[in-house]
């Protein structure tokens, strides 16, 4: 499992007018090819009377899925400079369809280029990217009387408190990075003068909006 990896918030899109022609950028998370493909077939049977519906996907830890479809526009215009985005950007599990309207002006090929890469880019900044990171559980059982410095120093700390468990002793469940885990064996030991018990809990992605 990545560490850390970019990919959007969610559903979304967006809509621009590039020479009287509507180029309308869908974007959705997916997990699978086959979800992208889904996807695709849902805007181009919402989009059936639209002159193009191009796509781009990108899935999975290595993005060894890559797609990318010109859906009629000259080869190499659409789809290509579509799935360049999500590359530079460094986005994973993403599926993203631009719908193009066609309004009378012909934009050339690299006018192409520039307004299916465009509408990405402004799709995904209205979307929202989050960083996913991935975080492992561990919990701390202390005495009651350790709770109010374990609670004070993870508070101010760069730790992520998750949740306080209030049984025969207190357990702390906290959020650490998977390569931090070892140093904060240590700082929970130092900070509790050995007087705690420490075990690992489970491994999640915890995801934070990115600011554009």
């Amino acid at each position: 499992m990545l560490s850390h990896y970019y990919t959007v918030k969610g559903y979304g899109e967006h809509e621009l007018i590039i020479e009287k022609s509507r180029f309308i950028c869908y974007i959705e998370r997916v997990l699978t090819e086959e979800d992208a493909q889904h996807f695709i077939q849902q805007i181009k049977k919402k989009h059936y009377n639209a002159n193009h519906n191009c796509s781009a996907y990108i899935i999975g830890e290595n993005d060894h899925i890559q797609k990318a479809n010109d859906d009629g526009e000259p080869s190499g215009t659409a789809g290509v400079p579509m799935l360049e985005v999500l590359k530079k950007k460094k986005i994973k599990n993403t599926v993203v369809v631009v719908t193009r309207y066609f309004g009378g002006i012909k934009l050339g090929t690299g006018g192409l280029i520039r307004a299916y890469g465009k509408s990405v880019s402004e799709g995904l900044n209205a979307v929202g990217i989050v960083e996913r990171k991935l975080m492992r559980v561990i919990h701390t059982k202390i005495d009651y009387t350790w709770l109010g410095k374990v609670e004070n120093e993870l508070r101010s700390s760069t730790y992520l408190l998750k949740e306080i468990h209030y049984l025969n002793d207190v357990e702390v469940e906290t959020y650490v990075e998977e390569e931090k885990k070892n140093d904060f064996f240590e700082w929970m030991t130092e900070l509790t003068n050995g007087k705690s018990e420490i075990f690992e809990g489970d491994v999640i992605y915890l995801e934070e909006e990115l600011k554009i």
